[in-house]
């Protein structure tokens, strides 16, 4: 990072605790999301395996993930567990990075979570996804001056 403090990563265990946090807010959204179909379905259930209803809820989780990681570099479960993501250069992430890195997170989580795993080994302790999306999650209020 080439910013003008040296910060210090978020270890697996905060990073792991902020995911459950944003899994129940997402599962909340995700309800709300679909209570909006309804009226489309005329109040049917939709079937498991329904393509452009699993691409709809997978938009809707990209929205959540990226809209508040470019605007405020942190979801309300970094928030509490006092985590931000940060890019290169020590801010924000652009969508383009947002939009990778939710991406990279996809095989990252649902391949046994290897893709977390990961940061266990890494140098820098970065995860699969944090590694080639260019992004890091860093603790904050915990930076010391370089």
């Amino acid at each position: 990072m080439t910013t003008a403090y040296t910060t210090v990563s978020c270890g697996l265990p905060r990073r792991i605790a902020a995911m459950l946090y944003d899994a129940i807010l997402l599962y909340a959204l995700l309800f709300v999301a679909t209570a909006l179909l309804l009226p489309f379905s005329h109040g049917r259930a939709i079937h498991s395996g329904n393509i452009p209803y699993t691409l709809y809820l997978l938009a809707c989780c990209y929205v959540y993930f990226a809209w508040q990681w470019t605007r405020y570099g942190q979801t309300l479960g970094m928030r509490a567990w006092r985590i931000r993501i940060i890019d290169a250069r020590g801010r924000v992430p652009a969508w383009g990075a947002a939009t990778l890195r939710f991406l990279l997170s996809l095989p990252s989580l649902f391949c046994l979570g290897l893709g977390l795993l990961w940061s266990l080994f890494d140098p820098r302790g970065l995860a699969f996804h944090d590694r080639y999306s260019r992004t890091c999650l860093v603790r904050t209020g915990n930076t010391v001056p370089a």
